[in-house]
């Protein structure tokens, strides 16, 4: 289920450097970016996470997560939390959740690569790196680079990009990161792309298709995507609508696009309705509370919390729309 590829070998003692690349691991379909359970007083709840991984595999048809992102709020987390989320994350999953992708970006590439380590450790099916954002990469060369020095961390386990550009600052094209990548990092499977960016995306697709996974992180733009060919998609609204999202991919690989089309409008309307108020982090994890049940408890500060007036006109649009029945 999680982690197994074989070792890359290594040039001497330097892991900067690899010589074998491993066994591809196609990441594929949708993809699960999750929330970090809290509770009240805003300390990690790992006590939820085994009810928080059947709910996804046995109500939303979810068999892949996105551990420690955006969604997660990985930035707002320490060190050692991220690592007992990891640890939490893949020992529940095991047996039950195909794959578990474990992000270990950092501001401190120290960090990120003592994450790389751990995360590879306890048997991650790979990892996934965002750009540091405060001290940006100005070139495709210096991201390259910084990514390699990640990935060496880990070398017997597959690495993804996740391209956030709103989030981050850097509009690097990555259809330019892609060219050569694997002879630089080996262990490159794929990219997180989350960008409104059709025309990056589409060559990306276009060029690396057979190469590489490349799952799309824009919910709303799940369909056209899909069309370009996306291997699949990374996002939150998938913990708590994804059997309604993958009733959409269902039609589309029919061929049913009159179908498919209502589905992502539906979505659409749902997304652009919240949008209107706010639909941050913290809106996204009241509305999987919600939805679900499972006790999520607050986003931790700056985010503020969720106003029970936002959340009520939440659910009723859901509702309305017919996405929640």
């Amino acid at each position: 289920m999680l982690g197994g590829a074989a070792a890359a070998a290594l040039v001497g003692t330097n892991n900067s450097e690899f010589m074998m690349a491993i066994p591809r691991n196609k990441l594929c379909g949708l993809v699960a970016a999750t929330f970090t359970p809290m509770t009240q007083d805003n300390e990690i709840n790992l006590s939820v996470i085994g009810q928080y991984v059947d709910y996804l595999v046995k109500v939303q048809g979810i068999k892949n997560i996105f551990v420690n992102g955006t969604t997660g709020e990985s930035m707002s987390l320490t060190v050692e939390e991220r690592k007992l989320l990891a640890e939490e994350w893949i020992s529940q999953g095991q047996g039950k959740l195909d794959q578990v992708i474990i992000h270990v970006g950092s501001l401190c590439i120290k960090e990120s690569q003592q994450l790389a380590k751990h995360a590879a450790e306890y048997n991650a099916s790979g990892i996934a790196v965002i750009s540091p954002f405060f001290f940006k990469p100005q070139s495709i060369e210096a991201l390259t680079e910084f990514l390699k020095e990640i990935a060496s961390a880990a070398p017997n386990i597959p690495f993804y990009y996740y391209h956030l550009p709103e989030f981050t600052g850097v509009s690097l094209n990555v259809v330019e990161l892609l060219d050569g990548i694997e002879k630089r990092i080996p262990t490159f499977q794929g990219v997180k792309f989350t960008s409104s960016d059709l025309l990056d995306f589409g060559q990306c697709v276009h060029k690396y298709k057979d190469r590489f996974a490349l799952l799309y992180g824009k919910d709303e733009l799940l369909l056209s995507a899909m069309v370009l060919g996306a291997s699949g998609a990374v996002g939150s609204t998938y913990n708590y609508i994804g059997d309604f999202c993958n009733k959409m991919l269902t039609v589309t690989e029919r061929g049913d696009f009159n179908m498919a089309r209502e589905h992502q409008a539906l979505v659409q309307e749902f997304i652009g309705f919240v949008n209107r108020f706010g639909f941050g982090v913290a809106e996204n994890k009241a509305t999987m509370m919600l939805v679900s049940g499972i006790p999520l408890g607050p986003p931790r500060l700056p985010l503020l919390k969720c106003s029970e007036e936002k959340q009520a006109k939440i659910l009723a649009k859901l509702k309305i729309l017919g996405i929640l029945t």
